[in-house]
């Protein structure tokens, strides 16, 4: 996996639309998807909507757009593109997922990639409501809530 790849992808259209890829409303896993592929993450699953992480012929899996897909599938994953669930924020590095479910009803609604560090501390960058090297936490969003949790992934370094 190629961090700086990702890094560089997500900074690049982190305020705007790649046009080669499909717009969808919530565009948040869209994005980091494309971040991850940038990478050189790789696609497997097609044409299965509900299994895998592709794109292709206009169509996607819901894991390439869908917060709560995503999370399910960096959490399972054996082949391909796969992660690791770590504990805390400070444990990821460039180029990691976090997944957010700003409501802590189980349902995540959110995701970034890391793209720089502050110390310790991840920044992210996302979509929907754009940002560039935020704070990963959200809590000064208006999305925020006491209740918020997190899954923080380290993107596996070689895929099978």
């Amino acid at each position: 996996y190629d961090r700086l790849a990702a890094v560089r992808y997500a900074d690049k259209w982190w305020n705007s639309r790649n046009p080669a890829f499909p717009i969808v409303e919530d565009d948040c896993t869209n994005y980091i998807s494309q971040c991850l592929l940038a990478g050189g993450a790789p696609m497997h699953g097609y044409p299965n909507r509900e299994k895998g992480w592709w794109m292709r012929n206009g169509t996607w899996s819901f894991s390439f757009t869908v917060a709560h897909s995503l999370r399910w599938y960096l959490a399972t994953s054996k082949k391909g593109l796969t992660a690791t669930q770590v504990g805390s924020a400070e444990e990821l590095g460039l180029g990691d997922v976090i997944a957010y479910d700003f409501q802590g009803d189980g349902r995540f609604d959110h995701s970034t990639i890391v793209t720089a560090k502050d110390g310790r501390i991840p920044l992210v960058n996302a979509h929907t409501y754009n940002a560039y090297h935020r704070t990963w936490d959200y809590k000064d969003s208006y999305a925020y809530s006491p209740n918020a949790t997190y899954i923080f992934f380290k993107i596996n370094d070689n895929f099978s």
